[in-house]
């Protein structure tokens, strides 16, 4: 998500380098490469190759909701392997309390992450990188937003 933040605070259309990701929101370069690789396949930013190049984001913070991001991350969401797309062979499936308690509580967090965008997480972000520049780098902040 703090990647996608970074992207977002952009102009649409804009290209922004995985070092300029890194840098402003203090992750590991090589870590926020694989995660956008993931974005990139999910449809929710682009690649782009070459001099000048870097990312895009594809669509508006305001459509972009936590669950596509946290999906397409880490695939569909599943409290237990009972709750997973791929029923497990467990004798106490169809019956078991404990599989309606999580099945209740992954709907409930699967609700708030739809109903949740990057445009609404936005509104109370401060990137690391910019919040340790002092006043001066949080003025530039706000101009940019």
């Amino acid at each position: 998500m703090l990647g996608l933040m970074c992207l977002a605070r952009r102009p649409a259309g804009s290209v922004v380098m995985i070092d300029e990701v890194s840098r402003e929101e203090h992750i590991p370069k090589s870590f926020a490469a694989k995660i956008f690789q993931s974005l990139v396949r999910a449809g929710l930013v682009k690649s782009n190759r070459g001099t000048g190049g870097g990312f895009t984001l594809l669509t508006t913070p305001s459509d972009v909701t936590v669950l596509a991001v946290i999906e397409a991350i880490e695939g569909k969401i599943a409290f237990q392997r009972c709750l997973s797309e791929e029923k497990p062979k467990c004798e106490h499936f169809g019956g078991c309390a404990l599989c309606g308690l999580f099945e209740q509580a992954q709907d409930r967090v699967k609700d708030v992450f739809s109903r949740t965008t990057l445009a609404d997480l936005m509104k109370t972000h401060v990137p690391v990188g910019l919040a340790h520049r002092g006043a001066r780098g949080k003025q530039a902040f706000e101009l940019k937003n």
